[in-house]
């Protein structure tokens, strides 16, 4: 970007868009876009109104270092520190992983199952691995009777996701808490459902993924060990000691193994055939069982 010419918001935005579209991202307007706003402050869509505004040295330079880190890999989301959810907007760190489309079927599937309860429930949930705690709180926003128990072995991870649980409304009904899956949960605690976005990518697979998600997002969010199994298998055990009968399982998997996850639902012996979920491309994305 030459200082020497008159940088408007129009051009900043053609020039950036064509540069991305050569580094070969997938949405270069759109991510300009979001970088520019951020820049100055203002939400994406405020820009068509402002395409011939010209865009001071400052905000250029701003502008500049966030196209330069999008270059290099890092997500847009970390660079802008937001990301939306469920038409929600979150509060995103290197600390937690960012919330993906493909997680808002693991939310319909817990809502689904909350809403099979006598009306006016006093409905408790569990979600396990909250990350930023965009699970538990989309869920809290949408089903108002309930309270949600958000678990992240992470001090970082929870600390986010106790902002955005202040910042979205539901701190009074979303409490997070540090923990190893559900180990530290009080013994008679029941829950009429547990979510759990939990590391599900083999030791083998985090080798093989984009440089967006292995060099920037939490290794220990990501990766469960040999198998992409162990957190869930033993959180299954864990979860049929908590639930309500008839309370719901749900778990977000790779489509890898969603099988044999559906099989270690089944042979715990505490649960419902466990059924899959796929998600809007096909793949095998949820797999849920509910509590006999």
């Amino acid at each position: 970007m030459s200082t020497a010419e008159t940088w408007t918001i129009n051009r900043l935005l053609t020039w950036t868009a064509d540069y991305f579209k050569k580094q070969q991202m997938e949405s270069p307007r759109l991510e300009a876009e979001v970088l520019l706003g951020y820049a100055l402050g203002c939400p994406r869509i405020a820009l068509y109104t402002r395409f011939e505004e010209i865009v001071n040295d400052e905000n250029r330079a701003k502008f500049r270092e966030f196209v330069k880190n999008r270059v290099a890999g890092m997500p847009v989301a970390y660079i802008v520190g937001k990301k939306e959810f469920y038409s929600l907007n979150f509060n995103v760190t290197r600390d937690t992983l960012i919330p993906r489309p493909e997680t808002e079927h693991l939310v319909i599937a817990i809502l689904d199952s909350l809403k099979t309860w006598p009306a006016n429930s006093a409905l408790q949930v569990a979600d396990v691995g909250t990350g930023s705690g965009a699970i538990a709180i989309t869920v809290a926003k949408q089903a108002k009777t309930s309270q949600v128990t958000a678990i992240d072995a992470s001090k970082g991870a929870a600390e986010v996701a106790r902002k955005n649980a202040t910042e979205l409304g539901v701190a009074d009904r979303v409490k997070v808490v540090l923990g190893d899956l559900l180990s530290g949960v009080d013994p008679q605690q029941k829950f009429h459902a547990v979510a759990a976005n939990l590391p599900y990518v083999s030791d083998a697979e985090f080798e093989q993924l984009d440089k967006t998600v292995k060099d920037f997002e939490p290794k220990s969010a990501l990766v469960s060990g040999p198998h992409g199994t162990e957190l869930i298998a033993k959180l299954i055990p864990q979860a049929a000691a908590h639930l309500h009968a008839g309370g719901l399982l749900a778990l977000e998997v790779s489509p890898m193994i969603a099988d044999k996850v559906g099989a270690l639902l089944n042979a715990n012996g505490n649960y419902e055939p466990a059924a899959i979920i796929k998600d809007l491309a096909g793949h095998k994305r949820i797999v849920t069982a509910k509590r006999k």
